[in-house]
């Protein structure tokens, strides 16, 4: 899908897609594109002259998070770029794949997990990049944890946009950390594979965050080194630093605390099967006992008493007597608790 955004008497409004044709201008627009078709990165390629592979970046899942900036010319890109074009080159692109967080619903509920962002941006335009559509955009839009939106200052759309993905982790990182305590509770009541296959999903969540939020950390450390910060921009890069540091601690935060919990549970289980087949040694002994006794008694050879009406009553006897003395044993040696 394709969407383009332009600044409109001091509001962000989306361009009617009827209008996106061989010769629209992007300049000063902001492209989104969520997984878009091939001929859709061609067009766009070819409208801003941003070369394929860039934009392609962060539709690979498993695109490893990183910055970069280059310069291109005409020689860099396969296809004829016509005169008006030329005058723009050669030119700077800057592109940095993060990754974001998103949410998957699976049978009613909601699993979480990580997926690459691409930003790219040149003189005139900007274009962001993501395989499945993302709330961040929305959140951008609508300003819910930035104030002042706007596509025309680069700089500033770069860290507003990293600092709404550090915003989203610490968002997700609470839900999860809910979703555990939902879990625990449930679990005290009664364990279940369901509720300990929920335990091990947002387990597995955690461990995604931690590792992409590092990623973005390493990328995040080479930005001063590639873009050129603005004296008012300088608040918004320190905020971005302390909420992806404070995303870095919850998530190491949360991931031990569950770890921790998943083992207390491991171990539980394991007593209980201790204390189950405990029981069931207790039973199988008081069982075999006087079977065995019934056993000797029941042999075809002489055996004492059996030429006796009380025979039985003392063979009966017998293994009450033995079986009260092993019951006394188990009893002192805690077996039976």
């Amino acid at each position: 899908m394709l969407q383009v955004f332009k600044k409109l008497n001091k509001s962000i409004v989306e361009v009617d897609s009827a209008l996106l044709v061989d010769g629209f201008d992007f300049s000063d627009h902001w492209i989104h594109m969520s997984n878009p078709t091939d001929k859709e990165v061609e067009f766009i390629s070819r409208s801003t002259l941003i070369p394929e592979d860039y934009i392609k970046a962060a539709l690979d899942s498993e695109e490893r998070a990183r910055i970069e900036k280059e310069e291109f010319g005409v020689e860099d890109f396969p296809f004829d770029i016509d005169e008006g074009s030329k005058a723009q080159l050669p030119h700077s692109v800057l592109m940095s794949v993060t990754d974001i967080p998103i949410t998957e619903e699976d049978d009613d509920k909601y699993t979480y997990a990580t997926l690459p962002f691409g930003y790219i941006c040149t003189n005139n335009v900007v274009v962001t990049v993501c395989l499945n559509e993302t709330s961040i955009i929305y959140d951008l839009m609508t300003g819910r944890f930035v104030k002042e939106f706007n596509i025309h200052k680069r700089t500033r759309f770069f860290l507003q946009l990293q600092y709404v993905i550090a915003k989203k982790y610490l968002q997700y990182l609470k839900q999860i950390d809910r979703a555990s305590q939902r879990v625990q509770n449930e679990l005290e009541k009664s364990m279940t594979n369901q509720n300990l296959v929920e335990m091990l999903s947002l387990e597995k969540a955690l461990v995604y965050f931690s590792t992409s939020l590092r990623a973005n950390t390493a990328v995040l450390d080479k930005v001063p080194r590639l873009i050129k910060f603005f004296e008012e921009d300088e608040d918004l890069w320190e905020d971005v630093l302390i909420e992806n540091k404070q995303a870095i601690e919850m998530s190491n935060i949360y991931r031990e605390i569950l770890s921790g919990t998943m083992d207390a549970y491991a171990s539980l289980i394991s007593n209980n099967l201790n204390i189950v087949m405990k029981a069931l040694a207790v039973i199988t002994i008081c069982i075999d006992v006087p079977a065995m006794i019934a056993a000797f008694w029941g042999m075809n050879t002489g055996v004492p008493f059996s030429d006796k009406n009380w025979g039985f009553w003392v063979v009966i006897g017998i293994s009450i007597v033995i079986l009260i003395i092993i019951l006394i044993i188990m009893w002192k040696k805690k077996m039976l608790k």
